[in-house]
């Protein structure tokens, strides 16, 4: 609109006009676009051949190439013994070129195969979107400016978490120009992505309203419905989640920093002197972080803790939490998962050698809950005996809670949770959450098709 009646624009076109009501389709549409083209314009009606063509053909044809041709039995090959022979050169080669069109009737569905895995996770996920609805007319304000729908920020992010895209920036890189994001978060070809800073600013409103968790709910529900989820029988495990944060980064909470020379961005510290511990030093970067060990022998790095409660049938993740990293936490979540459960029938957790201790193993009985946990009898007795390991259901459960090491495989290695791009507790809760979604939208599509 802007070169409307003061610059001119030229249009060439194979095709009369009277051919692009049928090959556009729509007479709706091709109407008020013939319209607006031809306003103010001329039509100018060139026949004979194409200017092109007549310039290729002036020029020398490459199509064969003269191959001299070796005798058979003559030790050195000599042009002259023998004659020459001509071989196509690029017969079946199409050519190198790349020509625009005017007008694309394509739809961004066209162009997702019918099979491709991400059309049921889709499905699922905006089925669970539009539960949330009641949820995001209490987020937004009832007047002001239009923002990007929060459906679209949470497809976003599943994708980030799906794909493992490293940054909400790249994600808005591959919105711009990668069709298959396009078509899942619901942006159209004529619609520039929004910035990546739209995420930084509605962050802190999902976190608010806890939206990441209800969608976790939403999606599991749908499995709940068609009776995939087990409401007796659970696996339990933590893992570590790298903090964005560095062992550089710990400083004394009361007193100076270490003493540090050469850069300024990336300094050398002396980490000799007094010990560091969490009780004494924070991180400036992430001060909700912690430090810890994997082993003895593993140096202290900075942890957030990531808990799953899995149920045995299925191998669905039922509940979540993403705790500090502390010696604690994993047998502390677990306890919080359990009694969250409903259902007051008797249950079974299974458990790694981690949880073998007095004090889990009471709390689960207290809440009813039958603890299959791995025996540790290195030095030390176990805290569970043959009342508990002489029954077939705690060798299953053992066989089972192994799966659970898949969840956290498949977060880390498929996507973000190997190490945090966010920094605080409730940032990475957010994370965590998501990662625990995918988690189930991978498996379920399966599921439901099995299932009916």
């Amino acid at each position: 609109m802007s070169r409307y009646e003061k610059a001119s624009t030229i249009i060439t076109s194979n095709r009369p006009l009277d051919d692009w009501t049928r090959l556009l389709g729509d007479v709706v549409v091709v109407t008020p676009l013939l319209d607006r083209l031809m306003h103010h314009g001329h039509l100018l009606k060139f026949e004979g051949k194409s200017w092109r063509l007549k310039e290729a053909a002036a020029v020398p044809s490459t199509s064969s190439t003269k191959v001299p041709r070796p005798a058979v039995g003559v030790e050195e090959f000599d042009p002259a013994q023998v004659g020459e022979f001509e071989v196509a050169a690029g017969a079946m080669r199409g050519p190198d070129v790349m020509q625009d069109t005017l007008f694309a009737v394509r739809s961004l569905e066209s162009y997702v195969p019918a099979d491709h895995p991400l059309r049921p996770v889709r499905d699922i996920l905006n089925e669970a979107l539009k539960r949330m609805d009641p949820l995001f007319a209490a987020m937004y304000a009832p007047a002001g400016r239009d923002s990007i729908a929060p459906e679209k920020l949470l497809r976003a992010l599943m994708l980030q978490v799906l794909y493992g895209v490293r940054s909400e920036r790249m994600v808005i890189e591959q919105l711009g120009y990668n069709l298959l994001f396009r078509w899942f978060v619901g942006v159209s070809m004529q619609d520039d992505p929004w910035d990546h800073s739209t995420f930084s600013k509605n962050r802190d409103r999902l976190i608010e309203h806890d939206a990441c968790t209800v969608l976790f709910e939403e999606v599991l529900a749908q499995a709940r419905g068609k009776g995939l989820l087990s409401a007796e029988h659970f696996s339990v495990d933590g893992t570590l989640v790298r903090a964005w944060a560095s062992n550089k980064s710990f400083v004394p909470k009361d007193g100076p920093p270490p003493p540090a020379s050469g850069s300024k961005s990336n300094p050398e510290v002396n980490f000799r002197g007094p010990p560091r511990t969490n009780d004494t030093h924070e991180s400036r970067t992430d001060p909700d972080s912690r430090l810890y060990r994997k082993s003895k022998n593993a140096e202290a790095l900075p942890y957030f803790m990531g808990h799953a409660l899995m149920e045995n049938r299925n191998g669905l993740v039922v509940d979540h939490r993403l705790t500090h990293a502390t010696g604690k936490a994993e047998r502390e979540a677990a306890i919080e998962m359990l009694a969250a459960q409903p259902g007051a029938a008797r249950k079974t957790v299974g458990a790694d050698k981690g949880y073998d201790t007095a004090d889990f193993v009471a709390d689960c009985r207290a809440i009813g809950v039958t603890p299959h946990v791995a025996q540790n009898t290195k030095n030390r007795a176990s805290a569970i005996d043959e009342r508990t390991t002489r029954h077939p259901g705690y060798a299953v459960s053992q066989i089972v809670r192994k799966l659970i090491e898949t969840i956290f495989g498949d977060g880390k290695q498929h996507g973000t949770l190997r190490q945090l791009k966010l920094r605080g507790l409730d940032r990475a809760e957010l994370v965590f959450a998501m990662t625990m979604t995918a988690v189930n939208l991978r498996r379920m599509p399966k599921l439901f098709a099995e299932s009916g």
